[in-house]
C-alpha cells in the first residue's frame, strides 16, 4: 500500500438531547462511524450515519470500511475522488453511508491541502444557501408546542414537524400555536396511505404547511402521484429517492426531491440528484440524518445548490464533538467560514 495516506475509523455513540420520534420509531442515541484520512500534515474527517431503512447499520459500515480504506491508501491521492468513488462501488456496490464517510473525509483533506473551503472550490454563492429547518419530533401535543416555542426563541424560522404516529391534527395544531409565524413543513416518513394523506392534506393547508414530505411508503410512486394530484399541499419525496435515477423516476409524481449525502453515497452523487430534479422541473431539498458535524458539515457546502435545506441533525445531539459550519437560527453562514476543508473540526 502507498504510504501517502493513513486511514482509520472508529464507532461514535452520540446521545440525543431528547428522544426523537418519527413514524418508524424513536432514536435516543445516534450511532455514527468516524473516518479519518491523514497525509501526515493534514487530516480529513468524515462520518457515516447509517440507516437500517437503506439496509445499513454501524456493523455493516465497520465491515466494509477496511476494504474501502484499502482503496484510498492504494490510490494515495485525496484529489482523485472520482476514481476512488468508482473503485469503491466496484468493491461493494451498496453501502452509501460508508462510501459517504470516505468521500467526505477525502473532500475535507483535499480542501485543507488546497487551503480553500469546499464551497469555493465549486464556485458556489454563500448567499444562495437556504435557511435550514429545525425538526420537531413526534410527541405529546403539549410537548411539541413547547419545543416549537423554544425553537422560535432560539431564532429558527422554519420548522419540520414529524407526524404519522397518531393525533396528527392535534400535534400540528399545537406546533402552529407555539410558532404562529414560522414556516412549517410536515414529514410523515411514509406512514399514511394515499387516501389518508389526501384527507390530512386539508388540515395541513389550513395550518399553512409548505409541503408534506414522504406522505406514503417509499416504494409507492403511484401513491405520491395520487397525493400530489388530489391533495391540498405540494409533495416531497425522500425515502423514494436514493440516486439521481430515482429522482428522474419520481419527478412527475412530486414537487420536491430530497437528497442526502448519506443515502446518495458521495457529495458528487448528491449534487446529481439536485441537478436531475431541477432538469425535470422539480425543486430540491438537502437533508441529513441525525449525526455529528463530521457527517453534516460537508453538506452545508452544497446548500446553495438546493431550494430547501434540512441540516439540523447535529443540533439534535446532546453535544457534538465536532464543530461545523455556523448555522445560527438555521442560517447557514458559509461566508463566515474561515477554515479550509468542510470545517468539521474535532473538539476532543
Amino acid at each position: 500500500m502507498s504510504p501517502d495516506l493513513d486511514t482509520e475509523f472508529e464507532r461514535l455513540s452520540l446521545p440525543l438531547a431528547d428522544p426523537f420520534t418519527i413514524a418508524r420509531g424513536t432514536t435516543e442515541t445516534a450511532e455514527n462511524v468516524l473516518v479519518r484520512i491523514s497525509d501526515g500534515t493534514h487530516e480529513g474527517i468524515g462520518a457515516a450515519a447509517p440507516s437500517s431503512y437503506y439496509g445499513e447499520t454501524p456493523e455493516t459500515v465497520e465491515a466494509v470500511l477496511p476494504e474501502y480504506l484499502e482503496v484510498v491508501e492504494r490510490v494515495g491521492d485525496p484529489h482523485a475522488r472520482q476514481r476512488i468513488e468508482r473503485e469503491l462501488r466496484q468493491v461493494v456496490g451498496r453501502n452509501p453511508a460508508a462510501r459517504a464517510a470516505v468521500d467526505i473525509a477525502l473532500a475535507d483533506l483535499a480542501a485543507k491541502r488546497l487551503d480553500v473551503p469546499l464551497y469555493r472550490q465549486w464556485g458556489l454563492d454563500p448567499a444562495e444557501a437556504p435557511t435550514s429547518s429545525f425538526s420537531i419530533g413526534s410527541a405529546d401535543p403539549e410537548e411539541m408546542r413547547a419545543k416549537a416555542e423554544r425553537a422560535v426563541a432560539d431564532g429558527f424560522s422554519v420548522l419540520k414537524v414529524k407526524l404519522g404516529t397518531g393525533e396528527d391534527a392535534e400535534r400540528l395544531a399545537a406546533v402552529r400555536e407555539g410558532a404562529p409565524e414560522a414556516r412549517i413543513r410536515v414529514d410523515a416518513n411514509g406512514a399514511w396511505t394515499p387516501g389518508e394523506a389526501v384527507a390530512r392534506s386539508e388540515t395541513l393547508a389550513d395550518h399553512g404547511v409548505e409541503f408534506v414530505e414522504q406522505p406514503v411508503p417509499g416504494d409507492d410512486v403511484a401513491g405520491l402521484r395520487h397525493v400530489r394530484e388530489r391533495g391540498a399541499v405540494p409533495v416531497a419525496a425522500d425515502e423514494s429517492v436514493e440516486t439521481a435515477a430515482d429522482a428522474a423516476r419520481v419527478a412527475d409524481a412530486v414537487d420536491v426531491v430530497v437528497a442526502k449525502v448519506q443515502k446518495c453515497g458521495s457529495l458528487r452523487a448528491t449534487r446529481e440528484v439536485a441537478a436531475v430534479a431541477h432538469a425535470h422541473g422539480c425543486e430540491a431539498m438537502l437533508g441529513c440524518m441525525v449525526a455529528s458535524n463530521a457527517s453534516i458539515a460537508a453538506s452545508a457546502h452544497l446548500a446553495p445548490l438546493f431550494d430547501y435545506v434540512d441540516l439540523d441533525g447535529s443540533l439534535l445531539l446532546d453535544s457534538d464533538p465536532f464543530d461545523g459550519v455556523p448555522m445560527p437560527g438555521g442560517d447557514i453562514d458559509l461566508g463566515g467560514v474561515d477554515r479550509p476543508g468542510t470545517t468539521a473540526v474535532d473538539r476532543c
